[in-house]
């Protein structure tokens, strides 16, 4: 008899368990990969991005200025985690 009733509080705590398993996958994203490719005659602050392409380990930075920055250009650098990231300090184009 002591098993039995045992079992409905076991049952319930096994219940509410998968109840908070189910609600962690919910609230919690999983995590997006992408892959972006630019196309033909694209210009960012008038430097040519054309047919580059950029995911995970091969990434882009760039920071647009009002005024000339002072080091403008792009820059390839390690990030420290396998991949790399190109660095750009470009200018506006009005």
């Amino acid at each position: 008899m002591k098993v039995l009733k045992a079992m409905p509080g076991t049952l319930a705590s096994i219940a509410c368990l998968l109840t908070m398993i189910a609600g962690w996958s919910l609230a919690l994203p999983s995590a997006a990969s992408a892959e972006v490719r630019f196309g033909r005659n694209v210009r960012v602050g008038g430097h040519d991005f054309s047919n580059q392409s950029f995911n995970r380990k091969r990434r882009a930075e760039i920071y647009l200025y009002d005024r000339t920055p002072s080091r403008s250009g792009c820059v390839w650098r390690s990030d420290g985690r396998g991949g790399k990231v190109k660095t750009c300090h470009l200018r506006q184009m009005r």
